[in-house]
């Protein structure tokens, strides 16, 4: 990749001595924009703003246990919340019992400290699935789309809980986010999907057999192509800055 000569110039004037003479700002123009990493939109665009997490774990007998938090954000939202729904199928229609798991899995603990998007899968088992994926839809309309947010709000500082044959759940979200976690019956492992602080920890460990887990985000925003006004900037600055109490 070629250096382009704006940044030769810029990366020579941060190495002069300081005595000499400071140079101008020079402008970018758009299409050297275009080529740099990263991408930023006025929050006068974001007409819609949306998150969408589901965790879920189907031990070898077809029993499920998970749940979806879902929160979206537009022009007539008061207050970001995230509202959960409960996954809970029954498995196979006879029974059957399933081995505990034997398997070991050792360190892992600086996965706590990590940064931005971090998915980990590690088995001890055989016949396992494990899936974690983020997906960011973007598109574009000049008004959101007609949703009705479903399930039980997830207030900050709350957690709600659920359990069947294939484990338990917990759904916790404070000051530094929200975080699904799920722990298998007989040892068959656990897994966690975090989304906070700029970052989104996607963890399964297994140690059983025949188990199938999935960590899914999608981050789904709406972007319109007017010019927006200055009342609708405002607007929608206020309602970004409401993520802050979660962590965000």
């Amino acid at each position: 990749m070629k250096t382009p000569i704006w940044l030769a110039v810029v990366c020579l004037a941060a190495s002069l001595p300081t005595q000499a003479q400071t140079l101008k700002p020079i402008e970018l123009k758009d299409q050297e924009l275009a080529n740099l990493r990263g991408r930023y939109v006025m929050p006068g665009r974001i007409v819609s703003f949306g998150i969408v997490m589901t965790s879920t774990w189907q031990n070898a007998n077809g029993e499920v246990i998970g749940a979806t938090s879902s929160m979206q954000i537009q022009q007539s939202t008061i207050k970001p919340q995230f509202y959960v729904s409960m996954i809970d199928e029954n498995g196979y229609g006879s029974a059957r019992s399933q081995s505990t798991g034997t398997g070991t899995v050792t360190g892992g603990s600086g996965l706590n400290s990590t940064e931005g998007v971090t998915q980990v899968v590690r088995a001890a088992g055989d016949y396992n699935a494990a899936y974690n994926n983020v997906d960011i839809n973007v598109t574009k309309a000049n008004e959101a789309p007609a949703t009705q947010q479903q399930g039980q709000a997830l207030t900050s500082g709350s957690t709600l809980t659920s359990s069947n044959g294939a484990g338990s759940l917990s759904i916790s979200s404070t000051g530094t986010g929200v975080q699904l976690n799920i722990v298998a019956s007989n040892n068959q492992g656990s897994t966690v999907q975090r989304l906070a602080q700029g970052g989104l920890m996607q963890n399964t460990t297994v140690l059983g057999g025949g188990n199938r887990v999935s960590n899914l985000t999608s981050l789904n925003v709406v972007l319109r192509d007017n010019v927006p006004t200055a009342e609708s900037l405002n607007g929608n600055l206020d309602q970004l800055k409401g993520l802050r109490t979660l962590g965000f």
